[in-house]
């Protein structure tokens, strides 16, 4: 493995451990929150689910790294983040909660079937088994975005202000960061942005006519835009300083222990 190689590839790890680790704890805050207690289970399930994800890949970061995969997930500064910055957003209400994780888990699945081709093989087998349970998640958030659609009146409007502000931030999801090219040429991850982007919106959008509701012009994907906060660069808003601070709390409180 060359250093190039390695190098490359610790950047995407972190941006896929650093999007389920973020994504899995806004889903965790609606425990107890949720309409009923059939969500309350659903999104404590997936909210397991995606830091069980983000566990994985900090994995193999440590592996590659000779680091703990606990301080990789808990110590690390904001700046050194690269989740996307649509995911740190604060949850809202229940519509853009639906909006949000209906477009990260779709294209979630559409970057995961990219790797099915990567040439770094922990990487792949791990991918084919998170797979599987992340079409369950896609499945759940297409039935949801579709009822609230349909639903008309205060329901629907609701989804529609949800996906306007999630495509606001939109941008940085189909980054790929500083090493993207790289990624191409060592066969870690032999798709583009464009890929990525076309694929997302062959399965969205038809999620989209099913619930009636009117497909939105995708964001610019064609190379990286001036003026866009980018989190896969470790650019980030000050929410996600809060979701560290409260996600790392009992972490910080005894520094340097083994829970």
């Amino acid at each position: 493995m060359t250093e190039a190689y390695k190098t490359a590839l610790v950047d995407l790890l972190y941006q896929l451990a650093d999007d389920d680790l973020v994504f899995g704890h806004r889903s965790a805050e609606w425990l107890g929150l949720a309409p009923d207690l059939e969500e309350d289970i659903a999104f404590s399930s997936i909210a397991q689910d995606e830091v069980g994800h983000a566990a994985f890949f900090y994995s193999l970061i440590a592996e590659l790294t000779n680091q703990d995969a606990d301080t990789l997930a808990f110590a690390r500064p904001s700046q050194e983040r690269k989740n996307a910055s649509l995911l740190e957003q604060p949850n809202g209400d229940w519509a853009y909660t639906i909006a949000r994780g209906f477009v990260y888990n779709t294209f979630e699945q559409v970057r995961l079937e990219a790797l099915l081709v990567s040439n770094y093989s922990p990487l792949q087998q791990g991918v084919r088994k998170i797979l599987r349970e992340e079409r369950y998640h896609v499945l759940h958030l297409e039935t949801w975005f579709e009822r609230l659609g349909v639903a008309g009146g205060e329901a629907r409007k609701r989804v529609e202000d949800a996906v306007k502000r999630v495509w606001d931030d939109l941008q940085d999801l189909f980054s790929l960061g500083q090493f993207a090219d790289a990624l191409a040429v060592e066969g870690i991850m032999p798709v583009t942005r464009e890929h990525l982007a076309t694929a997302f919106d062959q399965s969205a959008r038809s999620v989209f006519e099913r619930a009636g509701m009117i497909w939105p012009e995708m964001p610019l994907t064609h190379g990286e835009t001036d003026g866009v906060t980018d989190g896969r660069l470790g650019q980030h808003t000050e929410h996600l300083d809060e979701l560290l601070s409260v996600m790392t709390e009992v972490y910080r409180s005894e520094d340097g222990s083994s829970w």
